[in-house]
């Protein structure tokens, strides 16, 4: 299959900001350590990222299936909440619904206390 040269609207745009933010987040981590928030936000950009990329070609949610079993794996060693079913095949059960799945996630903060829905970091001003 050969791609246009132009995207849809804003494809383009967003897919060059994830790639620059790729790339700052992997010259950060090097230098830095990783929390619980950033892992499964890191994960989780990844895993919207391969559903996004699995609409390009009728065969690309098959060719991206170790994507989504590789960071399920990785949810499970790191104990994380795992992210979208997968079926016997290794792919998404069923896609993302969600407009913007950030807005939506629960966030644990132990096993003990119930989830609570993600608050946007607070701003100071000065």
């Amino acid at each position: 299959m050969e791609l246009p040269t132009i995207a849809a609207p804003g494809v383009g745009e967003r897919a060059d900001a994830v790639a620059d933010a790729a790339c700052h987040l992997y010259d950060t981590a090097v230098h830095g350590g990783w929390s619980r928030s950033a892992a499964e936000d890191a994960a989780e950009a990844i895993e919207t990222t391969a559903h996004a990329l699995a609409h390009i070609d009728p065969g690309a949610e098959v060719v991206l299936a170790p994507v989504h079993a590789a960071l399920a794996d990785l949810r499970r060693r790191l104990g994380l909440a795992p992210a979208d079913p997968l079926t016997g095949d290794g792919l998404p059960a069923a896609p993302r619904t969600v407009g913007n799945p950030r807005r939506t996630r629960w966030v644990r903060v132990d096993p003990l206390t119930p989830p609570s829905p993600r608050r946007p970091p607070s701003r100071t001003t000065s």
